[in-house]
């Protein structure tokens, strides 16, 4: 840390269920653009580059744990949730040593932004605050707590929906659960709350009171984007989260110089990156931390996940790319599927119903229709005709097909891996492949053909049939 830096440890409130959402999973971990929404608080709080990130884990903890994985320095179990306070309390240990400000968040804000923490950590050190939070204010603060003011608009209390009365009700600012504090006097004052409240839990924000009875400042952040600093309870409040982190990056994007024909139908991971003068058809998905060069065209119906495409790329309509590699003026499809380890080398093309799995094709390769394409290596300037297999799979281990230079495939071919055609060679359509074809041979396995003059005709006399050509 450099020197003179204001310390930081950042709190992340984790433990909860979310019965709300009518599920197994707790909602923490249900997905928000690509990751479990808990990830995205996590993300926001090391951007301020903390000292230290804990997390109180609770239901289903080991999950959440795996969950944040490094984005978190220490996990804290609270095996009984009484609510916020507690849960801070439950980490009391971890904090007390700390020196500097305590930052205490919500896990289930997945909108919330860096710059939000950091505008609410300057209010906090520049008003000198023992205790600071965010705010917004909603048409319907129903199920939200409450903020009351007094005469001279200063807080003076959080009082939560269950524990309002009807004025108290009608207020239309509401708590987000983001808090700045300084631990030395918050942390005293949660050890004495008592739960005097219809949940019968330890709320955090009764420190708000109790601060100000002991003399201590509470200052507030009113937020005015509303939808950042929401929680989370509802699947409808999950979708509003996702598509609003979704309309974010495409907003980014088209910043940069990428045309999205329909961001409201094009769903791109916030980790994705995507170069300049690229475009986006409607009902793409790009998914985990793909990236996609200059100059490339994704039509409808695509989804690329954890892909890299180079420059120049064409992806045709409804092609499925997961964990695959596309070089420079490469173009796939349409209805195409590459599956893990799948590698196209510059200006190489697959059309159609054309399925890759750990398979380089080199460059200026092309396979355009009906092929699958397993374990293999396939040298530059090869054609694979339509209908070509390589057989990578003998019911107990997969083997590997090795293509040189300029190898031609021939439609309706079978490669028994293990197998190698070397450089130049041809195999004729309807061949079975089970050994090495030397360099620039030409290999033919099918059985030669035989025509029965007549036997048409013998078989109706035959069986008494006239038969038909036409159906």
């Amino acid at each position: 840390m450099a020197s003179g830096r204001p310390r930081l440890t950042v709190l992340i409130l984790a433990a909860g269920q979310g019965t709300r959402l009518k599920s197994k999973t707790i909602k923490l971990l249900h997905t928000v653009a690509g990751q479990p929404m808990v990830t995205w608080v996590a993300r926001a709080a090391r951007a301020l580059k903390p000292d230290r990130v804990v997390a109180v884990v609770g239901h289903q903890a080991d999950a959440v744990r795996l969950a944040l994985g490094d984005l978190a320095d220490a996990f804290v179990l609270q095996t009984e949730q009484r609510g916020t306070g507690h849960a801070v309390l439950t980490a009391r240990r971890e904090l007390s040593q700390l020196p500097g400000t305590l930052l205490i968040v919500n896990g289930d804000l997945p909108n919330l932004r860096a710059a939000t923490l950091k505008a609410l950590l300057s209010v906090h050190r520049r008003s000198k605050a023992a205790l600071s939070l965010v705010t917004t204010e909603l048409p319907d603060a129903t199920g939200y707590g409450r903020i009351v003011r007094d005469e001279t608009g200063r807080v003076i209390r959080i009082v939560e929906h269950k524990d309002a009365d009807r004025a108290e009700r009608a207020l239309r600012e509401i708590n987000c659960g983001i808090y700045a504090a300084d631990p030395s006097v918050v942390l005293p004052l949660l050890a004495r709350l008592k739960p005097d409240n219809a949940q019968g839990e330890y709320y955090l924000t009764d420190v708000v009171h109790r601060t100000i009875e002991k003399g201590g400042m509470v200052a507030a952040l009113r937020h005015e984007d509303s939808p950042e600093v929401l929680g989370v309870n509802t699947r409808a409040e999950l979708a509003r989260a996702g598509a609003l982190l979704y309309a974010r990056k495409a907003a980014e994007l088209q910043d940069q110089g990428v045309t999205i024909l329909d961001a409201s139908r094009t769903w791109i991971d916030p980790r994705a990156r995507v170069g300049q003068d690229t475009v986006l058809y409607p009902d793409v998905i790009v998914e985990g931390a793909s990236s996609i060069g200059a100059d490339c065209v994704v039509h409808s119906g695509t989804r690329l996940t954890d892909v890299v495409l180079g420059n120049g790329v064409i992806v045709k309509d409804h092609c499925v790319l997961r964990e695959s590699r596309l070089g420079d003026r490469a173009e796939v499809g349409p209805f195409a599927h590459f599956r893990p380890g799948a590698v196209l080398e510059d200006a190489a093309r697959v059309g159609n119903f054309v399925e890759l799995k750990k398979t380089r094709l080199g460059r200026g390769s092309k396979a355009s229709h009906l092929a699958y394409l397993g374990d293999a290596d396939i040298g530059p300037g090869c054609n694979i005709g339509a209908g070509t297999i390589t057989c990578n799979y003998d019911g107990t281990g997969k083997h590997k097909t090795t293509l040189g230079p300029g190898v031609f495939i021939g439609s309706d071919t079978q490669l028994v891996a293990p197998v190698s055609v070397g450089e130049g060679a041809y195999v004729g359509a309807g061949t079975t492949v089970t050994e090495d074809v030397p360099a620039g041979a030409l290999a033919i396995s099918r059985v030669r053909q035989l025509n029965l003059e007549g036997w048409v005709a013998r078989r109706r006399a035959k069986t008494g049939k006239a038969g038909s050509t036409h159906s």
